[in-house]
């Protein structure tokens, strides 16, 4: 009896002993798999974005043997949803980062992804309901309205007719056309004659601006609100021999648009506003690694915006990016 007592104990040692050094083995076999999505390259500006999303993933899993970065690209927001569907089902990711197509059609999708337990961070077209999300990341959407219409204004000195392009219909369009819309109170002499969305797109925002050019005789600046937008409105003015336009405001830092600028080639294109699509890299990578750590990111992060003028557009311009 003595002796299988004995037996018993040695093998429950034993078995003790074996958990004791898996427990760490199965702790590093334990992987994160962090899902991206993000519309597709259809502009220069979300070109930029995949390109440091990719460039998110190979640095995280090159640090970080243990972990898997999965990038989806989507033509629309109805794709989207799709694929990031598929990231939870399919590819069982721990965690999530998403660029939304369209805020409100990505919010229940997003939503049913953070239900399930997965740590969910949104970037730059935020959702209709924050709580489907545990962190936001974004450039200053607010300053990026706020600094054009500041400087418009200044450079019409309170006086003349104005028209803008609008992005697709998102929380952070809303709040540029908001900050943009609060400048221009205190200047009542000058006239927003008429904002329509041109979508991030040089060939829609070409199309809006012929209509505007049609329909309205004397503008005297355009918010093109977007870098790619700002050249489909330079086409359009070219095309129709226009020349009471004065100022045509882009954004975001394009490097063709930075060039312009540096070079003074363009007349119209007198000053930018920052807004780099390196931000998905950092949302990326600092979502990556907190959750490796088992920890959170703060609820917001955001990156500033500032102006740019040929002063120092040096510093704002990157040649070797797609962007």
């Amino acid at each position: 009896m003595k002796k299988t007592i004995t037996r018993r104990l040695a093998l429950g040692a034993t078995a003790l002993a074996i958990a004791a050094i898996g427990a760490p083995a199965w702790a590093q076999a334990k992987k994160e798999v962090l899902g991206v999505s993000m519309p597709a390259a259809t502009h220069s500006f979300m070109a930029g974005a995949v390109y440091w999303a990719n460039q998110a993933k190979a640095d995280l899993e090159k640090a970080n043997p243990g972990m898997q970065v999965i990038v989806k690209t989507a033509k629309d927001a109805s794709e989207q949803a799709n694929q990031v569907q598929d990231l939870v089902t399919v590819n069982k990711i721990t965690s999530l980062v998403v660029f939304p197509f369209e805020s409100a059609a990505l919010t229940k999708p997003v939503a049913q992804v953070k239900a399930k337990g997965i740590y969910v961070t949104v970037v730059d077209r935020g959702l209709t309901d924050t709580s489907a999300q545990d962190a936001y990341v974004s450039g200053d959407n607010t300053a990026f309205g706020k600094i054009p219409a500041e400087y418009i204004a200044k450079t019409l000195n309170g006086k003349g007719n104005i028209v803008a392009l609008r992005g697709i219909p998102t929380t952070i369009d809303n709040e540029r056309m908001d900050a943009f819309n609060a400048v221009m109170k205190g200047h009542p002499g000058i006239k927003l004659l008429d904002a329509k969305p041109g979508n991030w797109n040089r060939d829609d925002a070409f199309k809006v601006m012929q209509d505007f050019l049609t329909r309205f005789k004397e503008i005297d600046a355009v918010w093109a609100a977007d870098d790619d937008m700002a050249v489909g409105v330079l086409k359009a003015i070219e095309q129709a021999k226009r020349k009471d336009i004065k100022i045509v405001f882009g954004g975001a830092g394009a490097k063709g648009a930075i060039k312009t600028l540096m070079d003074g080639s363009d007349p119209l294109i007198q000053a930018n506003v920052s807004y780099s699509p390196k931000f998905m890299y950092d949302a990326i990578k600092m979502t990556g690694e907190a959750r490796l750590k088992g920890q959170k990111l703060p609820a917001n992060n955001i990156v500033p915006s500032v102006l740019i003028t040929k002063q120092n557009a040096k510093d704002f311009y990157f040649p070797n990016s797609p962007f």
